[in-house]
């Protein structure tokens, strides 16, 4: 299946962490750990560390891009990033690691309801946007 790309990125291969609600990285996503931090998430304590990170939507903070730098700083980032929507701010984060010189994730544009066929999958992402699923 193939997305559009949003920021370019190397290939990617993880497993596929769907989230089920819209979420704040922006003291939803602990910076140091990768774990979903937010108690009302339903993926509450899940790692988003090298997923495959399909977000529904994001609940917007003017700091999230800056959560998503740290993410890949510390090397807690995902592999990839999947969005239904395009969110500017986030991904202003991967833009910024790039110009730091650090390999950041690709992040791609898929409907959310393609999303689910890739839950709890080993999940293969080419450099030109292509989805399968594969195994490790």
């Amino acid at each position: 299946m193939r997305a559009d790309i949003l920021v370019p990125g190397p290939p990617a291969e993880g497993e596929g962490l769907a989230l089920s609600a819209p979420i704040s990285f922006w003291g939803g996503v602990d910076p140091k750990s990768g774990r979903i931090v937010d108690v009302r998430h339903p993926q509450h304590g899940a790692s988003i560390g090298g997923s495959v990170l399909f977000l529904p939507d994001t609940i917007g903070s003017s700091s999230a891009s800056a959560v998503l730098l740290e993410l890949v700083r510390g090397g807690k980032a995902p592999a990839a990033i999947v969005m239904h929507q395009p969110d500017a701010i986030l991904l202003l984060g991967l833009i910024v690691a790039r110009e730091m010189g650090w390999a950041g994730p690709i992040a791609l544009r898929l409907d959310r309801d393609a999303h689910g066929r890739f839950a709890g999958r080993c999940v293969s992402v080419t450099a030109d946007g292509m989805l399968a699923l594969s195994s490790l």
